[in-house]
């Protein structure tokens, strides 16, 4: 029961990263800049989680307390957070919602290279089939044998650009102070991301920011980017494991695909599908041993 309990926090968390983009697209729509979305929602969202700190000091102490090097360790990974939503939704201004979706999934090898550069071991058969098997649904997920779709260059780097940050923070934001609580870790983190997104845009929030993006998209995006997920996740993981947690986090796949088209009206081809199919298989493949094990 434990175990399907932590799988619904899991995908529920996942889900709502999943419609990220699609309202960000809409704020685009309605003339806001990335600068003002990414600084409304990180700002929002750390205020949001600072409240929740002062009221969990008020129950039983959970975890350490942070240290100063805790603290700073937290928010130099924080800031790959920041860069990600910065990246990704630059890209959702030149791709449509669907493609930007699975460039961010290239975190996914991103994060197998990652690892056998920090372990210095070449990777494995298995690992390379799988780097394969997201490249190929990519070429599928993408449409990107259609002779008539035109894809941005611009577009394209900050995918690239986006999962490239995300794998950096997926890493760090598990490797970085475990034993310190949700709350805390989450706040910092964000926190993080913040002074990213401040450094990385500056005189753009000061020359043309409008308070009027705090509500409704900053509220909406915090909730769901910055407030829910950590928590959901932080709370469910350790019911799931790590590798079943991995399997169920690929829910945002197809929920941020399904929203594009929902809302946006965004045209998926079938091929789309499988493509998509092949990610999450290949996401699965890489995590069912694992999991075995896990359950051994």
């Amino acid at each position: 029961m434990e175990k399907i309990k932590g799988s619904i926090l899991v995908a529920l968390g996942a889900a709502s990263y999943g419609v990220l983009a699609t309202f960000v697209k809409l704020a685009h729509n309605q003339g806001y800049h990335t600068a003002e979305i990414t600084f409304a929602q990180f700002v929002i969202g750390f205020l949001v989680l600072a409240l929740l700190q002062l009221f969990q000091k008020k129950q039983p102490v959970q975890g350490s307390r942070p240290t100063k090097n805790s603290r700073l360790q937290l928010l130099l990974a924080g800031t790959s957070l920041g860069l990600t939503s910065t990246f990704y939704y630059q890209t959702v201004q030149y791709l449509p919602v669907s493609v930007c979706i699975i460039l961010l999934m290239q975190a996914i090898w991103m994060g197998l290279l990652l690892e056998c550069i920090l372990t210095r071991t070449w990777p494995t058969a298995r690992q390379i089939v799988i780097t394969l098997m997201v490249l190929a649904g990519t070429v599928l997920a993408t449409n990107l044998l259609e002779t008539e779709v035109v894809f941005s260059g611009k577009g394209l780097m900050f995918g690239v650009l986006a999962a490239m940050s995300y794998t950096v923070s997926m890493y760090s934001s598990n490797k970085v102070a475990p034993h310190l609580a949700a709350i805390t870790r989450s706040m910092y983190l964000v926190l993080g991301g913040l002074v990213a997104i401040i450094l990385v845009w500056n005189t753009s929030l000061t020359d043309s920011f409008r308070f009027s993006v705090l509500w409704p998209w900053g509220g909406f995006l915090a909730l769901f980017g910055t407030i829910i997920p950590p928590l959901l996740f932080t709370r469910g993981m350790p019911m799931t494991g790590i590798a079943l947690g991995s399997i169920l986090g690929s829910v945002e796949i197809p929920v941020s695909i399904l929203c594009a088209h929902l809302i946006l009206h965004e045209q998926v081809f079938a091929i789309q599908w499988v493509g998509v199919a092949l990610i999450i298989t290949a996401v699965f493949a890489l995590n069912v041993r694992l999991n075995r094990q896990a359950l051994a």
